[in-house]
C-alpha cells in the first residue's frame, strides 16, 4: 500500500486511513459533516497527492491532445486549464481529466486509479513528435477549498491570487518552493490546487494549517465525496466509466463534436442524437439515503439506478446521482426508490443540489 509524503501528518492528526486506489488515504479527521461544512463556510485542506500527472511536450503535443481528448484544446491559452475526457472509439469514457497549458508543454492530471491505463492509451497513440513523461511519483498535490481559501493562501505566497481566474493557474513560490497554483477544485467553492515537490509538500501543508489558524481544517476523502455529489461532479468508477459516454453523463458541454477528428467522435455524434439515458439529480422526498445500485421506479417500471448517493450535510436531505431513461429524466418527475424492502418517494431536480457556493468569488 502506497503512502503520500503527508502520511505522517495524517497519522499525527488522528485521521482514519483507508485503502484507496492503492494508497493509504485519510477518509476523515474530525468527522465528515464537520469537515464538509467547514469547506462550505470557511476552508478545508485536502491531500490529493494520489492523483496522476503527465507532461506532454513536443511540436505535435497540441494536435495530439486535441485528437486524444473530447474538448477543444485550441481554445485555451498558456496559463489556462481545461476540463476534458478521453474516450474509446465507441464513446466509452477512459478517464476524465484536467489539462494545464504551460508556455512550452501541457500537464494532464488524471484519476489515480487510471494512471497506468491512461498512460498505456496515450503511449499507444503517440506520434514521434510527441514526448510523454509520467511525473506522478515526483509530484504532490494539495487542494485548499472554501470561501476563505484565497485569504489563507495569499498569506504564504508571492502570487497575486486575485489575478488567477477560474480554471487558470500561475507559477509561484510557497515555503521557498516553486509551485503551480491553479484555481481549480472538486467542491463547488472558491479554491486552489497546489502542485509541488514531495520534499516540500509537508512544509506547505504546515504553513497553510498554521497561517489559516481557525479558518481551515484538514479534510478527508469522505467529505470530498459529499461536496462533489452536491455539485453533481461525476466520479470515475461511479458515475462515469468505459460503459458510459459523455453525452449521457451530462458532459456534452465538453464534447466538441464540431472540432476536427478525435477518438470517439462518430460514436459521440450519434449519442448526441440518440441518447437513451441521462445522469440526473435525485432528491429524497421521504426520509432515506439513496445508495449506489438502488433502483428507481416510475409506477411499476424500473427506469433508472443510483450511481452516487449520500445524506447531504448542506441540505439535510438524501441526495443521489442516477442514470434515468431519457423519457423520464425531466426535472420535477416524481419517482420511487427501492431501499431494502421499502419504496420511498423522490424527485428529479435541476442540478446542482447546492447552489450557494463561493466558486465565482
Amino acid at each position: 500500500m502506497k503512502k503520500t509524503f503527508l502520511h505522517n501528518r495524517h497519522v499525527k492528526l488522528g485521521a482514519k486511513l483507508v485503502p484507496f486506489a492503492g494508497y493509504q488515504m485519510p477518509i476523515q479527521y474530525s468527522g465528515v459533516v464537520k469537515e464538509h461544512l467547514m469547506v462550505r463556510e470557511s476552508a478545508g485542506l485536502f491531500d490529493v497527492s494520489h492523483m496522476g500527472e503527465f507532461i506532454i511536450s513536443g511540436e505535435g503535443a497540441e494536435d495530439f491532445l486535441n485528437y486524444m481528448t473530447i474538448n477543444d484544446i485550441n481554445v485555451i491559452q498558456p496559463w489556462e486549464a481545461q476540463y476534458s475526457a478521453m474516450c474509446f472509439e465507441d464513446g466509452g469514457i477512459i478517464d476524465d481529466l484536467i489539462i494545464y497549458r504551460y508556455p512550452d508543454h501541457f500537464m494532464l492530471v488524471v484519476n489515480c486509479a487510471n494512471i497506468e491505463k491512461d498512460l498505456d492509451w496515450l503511449m499507444a497513440n503517440k506520434p514521434n513528435n510527441v514526448n510523454i513523461m509520467d511525473i506522478s511519483q515526483q509530484t504532490s498535490l494539495l487542494a485548499l477549498q472554501g470561501p476563505n481559501s484565497r485569504k489563507i493562501l495569499q498569506s504564504i505566497t508571492d502570487v497575486k491570487l486575485n489575478d488567477i481566474q477560474f480554471y487558470s493557474f500561475k507559477l509561484g513560490i510557497i515555503c521557498d518552493e516553486n509551485v503551480t497554483i491553479a484555481r481549480t477544485g472538486y467542491t463547488g467553492e472558491l479554491g486552489y490546487e497546489i502542485y509541488g515537490s514531495n520534499e516540500k509538500i509537508v512544509d506547505i501543508w504546515d504553513a497553510i494549517i498554521s497561517k489559516g489558524e481557525d479558518l481551515v481544517i484538514p479534510a478527508g476523502l469522505a467529505c470530498r465525496d459529499t461536496l462533489r455529489t452536491e455539485m453533481k461532479y461525476a466520479l470515475y468508477g461511479n458515475d462515469i466509466d468505459d460503459s458510459t459516454n459523455p453525452i449521457e453523463a451530462g458532459l456534452s458541454w465538453i464534447t466538441k463534436i464540431d472540432k476536427s477528428k478525435f477518438i470517439g467522435k462518430d460514436s459521440l455524434a450519434n449519442a448526441n442524437i440518440n441518447s437513451k439515458r441521462k445522469l440526473v439529480c435525485i432528491k429524497m422526498n421521504d426520509r432515506g439515503i439513496p445508495r449506489k445500485g438502488y433502483l428507481l421506479m416510475f409506477g411499476d417500471e424500473t427506469v433508472g439506478e443510483i450511481t452516487s448517493g449520500t445524506q447531504s450535510p448542506s441540505l439535510g436531505v438524501g441526495i443521489g446521482l442516477a442514470y434515468i431513461a431519457t423519457s423520464h429524466s425531466k426535472p420535477g418527475t416524481e419517482l420511487k426508490i427501492k431501499i431494502r424492502k421499502n419504496f420511498l418517494k423522490c424527485v428529479i431536480i435541476k442540478s446542482p443540489f447546492y447552489k450557494d457556493g463561493s466558486l465565482n468569488k
